[in-house]
């Protein structure tokens, strides 16, 4: 799957960024234990931290920004000890975060045709009929290759009705945005549990405004813009995952989603969205970065890819608390321990797809 994103999503005529030599991702362990880890090394040596913002402020964003995603569960009640139900999702999660199992089977994406797909694109001398037949086979993909070319031949008036017509008309960058919309987008499922409905957009919105970041900041970090791309976006799946299960041990109308619960929620699900990335095929840069995530603390060591994420995730979230008013982007020390160059993305980060309540 790498391989063939690598080309799909590379820029055409733009030689690619070296990616740096990294370690395996160290083994996982508990979220617990891996979130009191002081620092974390590359290639068995210290790596030097980079400006990042404060471990304080960072953790007051990350509570704010979890506020704002489980807030309508809590009820009143968010400092409250977490439940059975929020003690069975915890364990559950652990669970998969500690196996061998990596959990990518509980997303709802990718489709069933994807991987068809993906092996047909592999080669260099692909089929377009092979494509359109393998699309035409997935209704999700067929409604949104069709949805694009339809926009893109807007101005010839002639409406495009086939997907052999439609992949000819979108081309290399139609792709492009076939793959990010559609490809690695969850299906929220309308009839799924309540929190799968209303937290599930914005945890993808986050996603896909990370990764986009995270890929024009690469060159600044020295790293492969791909696989910030696929960082970005595959960071909150532990999430996705954990949504399912908040649905299915929610009992007689429960709500999950306590302080508590959302402080021991994020670590776990962040090695599970690492195990996904493996599984997945993922550079072993992207899987680490994810895993760095969890033992962040005032002057721990990160990758390159590590400290990107880092910076990009929460900026990300500064850019959607504010757009929801719940921080000012005028509030003194915000941005503190950002370069200026990321600091400048903070007014292009804006929402690309969907709406959610």
């Amino acid at each position: 799957m790498y391989q063939w994103l690598k080309r799909l999503l590379g820029d055409a005529g733009q030689p690619e960024t070296p990616a740096p030599a990294v370690a395996e991702t160290p083994p996982q362990e508990d979220a617990g234990d891996v979130a009191d880890a002081a620092d974390m090394t590359v290639n068995g040596t210290t790596a030097e931290p980079a400006a990042a913002p404060a471990y304080q402020q960072k953790e007051r964003i990350d509570t704010a920004f979890a506020d704002w995603l489980f807030g309508a569960w809590r009820d009143g009640h968010a400092d409250a000890d977490s439940g059975a139900a929020e003690a069975r999702v915890l364990e559950a999660l652990n669970a998969i975060a500690r196996s061998q199992h990596s959990g990518a089977d509980l997303m709802r994406r990718m489709p069933g045709v994807v991987p068809q797909l993906l092996q047909s694109l592999r080669s260099e001398t692909f089929s377009g009929a092979d494509i359109a037949r393998k699309i035409s086979s997935d209704v999700v993909m067929v409604a949104e290759v069709i949805r694009l070319a339809n926009s893109s031949a807007l101005a010839s008036g002639q409406p495009v009705a086939s997907v052999q017509n439609a992949v000819l008309v979108i081309g290399q960058e139609g792709l492009r945005q076939l793959v990010t919309s559609v490809a690695f987008r969850p299906i929220i499922d309308l009839n799924a549990g309540p929190h799968t409905r209303r937290i599930a957009p914005r945890i993808w919105d986050h996603s896909e405004r990370c990764a986009h970041l995270c890929r024009k900041l690469a060159p600044e970090f020295g790293v492969e813009p791909l696989d910030a791309f696929l960082a970005g976006l595959v960071q909150n799946a532990g999430l996705m995952v954990s949504l399912g299960m908040m649905d299915r041990n929610a009992r007689d109308g429960e709500r999950l989603g306590s302080t508590a619960f959302t402080a021991r929620l994020a670590p776990a699900a962040r090695l599970v969205a690492s195990g996904i990335a493996k599984e997945w095929r993922f550079p072993d840069a992207v899987s680490q970065a994810l895993t760095e995530q969890v033992a962040v603390r005032k002057g721990a060591a990160m990758s390159a890819m590590g400290r990107l994420l880092a910076q990009a995730e929460y900026l990300c979230k500064v850019k959607i608390l504010a757009e929801q008013g719940k921080v000012s982007a005028q509030e003194e020390g915000l941005f503190d321990g950002l370069s200026a160059s990321v600091q400048a993305c903070y007014p292009g980060i804006v929402k690309t797809s969907g709406n959610y309540q």
